[in-house]
C-alpha cells in the first residue's frame, strides 16, 4: 500500500501515539496537572468561574439547565459509564469474568478492596456529614492503574495485568451499583416509570434482532438517560442499563464470514479494471458487499466499544479532569491535611485497599479455592493492589455525589491526590524491582 506524506508525517504516528496503552493514562494525567496548575494561578478564579456558567438545553417551557460542572459530570460522564457498561457486558460473556473459577479470584479482591477502605473511612468519620463520604476510597482508576502497569512492558506478567484490569472492572461494578443505591438523591417515580418503559422497549428490541446502533442511541440518551435524570435516580445508571441492552451476536458466524470474502474476493479479482485510480461500478458493488459482510461478522456491542473508547479516552475522562481536579491549595493546607475526611480517604485507598485485595487473596489462596496468576507471587499482588489504590476518577466523581459543601470536597480530593499519587509511584517502583 502506498502511504502519501500526510501518513507518514502525521496519520501514522498519531495513530501509534494514541493506540499505546499508556496513552491515555498520560493524557488524563496532563488534564489534571494542567487544572491543579490554573486553579493555583492567577487565571483561579476565571478556572472556577468557568465550571459555574449555566447554559440549558430544551424548547419552549422544556428546559433542562444545569451549570457546566453538572453538564461534565451528569451528561458527559454518562458516555464513560457507558463504555463501562459494554466493557462489563463483553468481559462476563466472553472476558476475565466469564469462567467462574478463572474470575474468583480478582471479584473477590476487587470487593475486599472495596469494603475494607470504607470501614477505615468510617472509623476517622464515624458521624455528621463527612459520614456519607465512605464510598469515595472505595474506587479504583482503571485508566491509571493499567496504564502505569503497561509502563513496564514485558517485565511484568501478562497474568498479573489480566488479573488488575479484571479487579478494576469488578470495582467499575461495584461502584455503579453503590451509586445506584446510596448516592441517589429523592426519586419522582413518573419519570423512573417511563425509563422503566424505554429501558422494557430496548430489551424488547434486541430480542426481535435490532442492530442498528443508532436506534439505541436514540432510545438510549433521548429517553432512558433523559427520564433517570429527572427522576432523581443518577443518570450515570441509565448508560449502563442502557449498554447491557445493545446486541452481542453476529448476524453471520465465522465459517460463513470466510465463504462470503472468498467469494467476493473472487468477484473483485474477476470485475473489469480501469487505468485510473477510480473504482469501476463493479467494483464499487463488490466492496460494498464486503463492508456489509464484515459488518455483520461484528457484534454492535463491539462496534460501539471500539467506535467510543478514544472518544472516552481523549475527551471525556480529561475534560472530567479539568473540571474536578482543580484543587486551590489553602493557606491552611497541613492543616486540611490533617482532617478526618483527608485522613480517611488517603488511608482508605493506600492501606484499605492493600488490606482489602491481599486479604481476600490469601483467604482464597490459602484454602485453594483459587490459585495465583501464573508467574506471580504475593510480590506481585501486593504491587497490584498498591496501583488499585490509584482512585482518581471514580474517586472525584463519587466526592461531588457525596458532599455538597466546599470544604469537605477539597479535604476529599486532596486525600485522593495523595493516596493516588503515592500508591501509583509505589507501585510501579516496587514492580519494577520485583521482576
Amino acid at each position: 500500500m502506498k502511504k502519501t506524506p500526510i501518513d507518514i508525517w502525521l496519520t501514522d504516528p498519531l495513530n501509534n501515539f494514541l493506540g499505546r496503552q499508556t496513552t491515555s493514562g498520560l493524557v488524563l494525567f496532563v488534564a489534571a496537572l494542567v487544572a491543579l496548575v490554573l486553579a493555583n494561578s492567577p487565571f483561579a478564579d476565571v478556572y472556577h468561574h468557568l465550571w459555574h456558567n449555566e447554559f440549558s438545553v430544551g424548547f419552549n417551557d422544556f428546559l433542562i439547565t444545569k451549570t457546566l460542572h453538572h453538564w461534565v459530570n451528569d451528561g458527559l460522564m454518562a458516555v464513560f459509564f457507558f463504555v463501562i457498561g459494554l466493557e462489563l457486558k463483553r468481559e462476563i460473556m466472553a472476558g476475565e469474568l466469564s469462567n467462574p473459577r478463572d474470575a474468583l479470584l480478582p471479584l473477590a479482591a476487587g470487593v475486599g478492596g472495596m469494603v475494607v477502605p470504607a470501614l477505615i473511612y468510617l472509623v476517622f468519620n464515624p458521624s455528621g456529614e463527612a459520614n456519607d463520604g465512605w464510598g469515595i476510597p472505595m474506587a479504583t482508576d482503571i485508566a491509571f492503574a493499567v496504564g502505569i502497569i503497561s509502563l513496564l512492558g514485558d517485565r511484568v506478567p501478562l497474568s498479573l495485568k489480566v488479573f488488575l484490569t479484571a479487579l478494576a472492572i469488578a470495582d467499575d461494578l461495584g461502584a455503579v451499583l453503590i451509586i445506584a443505591f446510596f448516592y441517589t438523591s429523592h426519586i419522582d417515580f413518573p419519570s423512573l416509570a417511563v425509563g422503566a418503559v424505554i429501558m422494557i422497549l430496548l430489551v424488547t428490541s434486541n430480542l426481535l434482532g435490532v442492530r442498528n446502533t443508532l436506534w439505541y442511541g436514540l432510545l438510549g440518551i433521548g429517553g432512558l438517560w433523559l427520564a433517570f435524570l429527572l427522576s432523581g435516580v443518577h443518570a450515570t445508571i441509565a448508560a449502563v442499563l442502557a449498554a447491557f441492552t445493545i446486541p452481542a451476536n453476529v448476524k453471520i458466524s465465522d465459517k460463513g464470514f470466510v465463504i462470503h470474502i472468498k467469494g467476493l474476493v473472487s468477484k473483485f479479482e474477476a470485475a473489469n479494471t480501469n487505468d485510473v485510480t477510480l473504482v469501476t461500478d463493479e467494483q464499487l458493488h463488490v466492496l460494498r458487499d464486503i463492508r456489509r459482510v464484515a459488518k455483520e461478522a461484528l457484534t454492535p456491542l463491539q462496534q460501539l466499544e471500539h467506535a467510543m473508547h478514544p472518544f472516552v479516552a481523549f475527551v471525556v475522562m480529561p475534560v472530567f479532569a479539568l473540571a474536578n481536579a482543580g484543587i486551590s491549595f489553602p493557606t491552611d493546607f497541613l492543616g486540611q491535611l490533617a482532617s478526618p475526611v483527608t485522613v480517611g480517604v488517603a488511608f482508605g485507598l493506600l492501606g484499605g485497599k492493600v488490606l482489602g485485595i491481599i486479604g481476600m487473596c490469601f483467604i482464597l489462596i490459602r484454602f485453594k479455592w483459587a490459585s495465583f496468576p501464573e508467574q506471580t507471587g504475593w510480590r506481585h499482588l501486593f504491587c497490584a493492589a498498591m496501583l488499585a489504590s490509584v482512585g482518581f476518577t471514580m474517586s472525584l466523581f463519587i466526592t461531588g455525589l457525596a458532599f455538597s459543601n466546599d470544604t469537605l470536597i477539597l479535604q476529599a480530593k486532596l486525600g485522593i491526590l495523595m493516596a493516588s499519587l503515592m500508591g501509583g509511584a509505589a507501585g510501579y517502583y516496587l514492580l519494577k524491582r520485583a521482576g
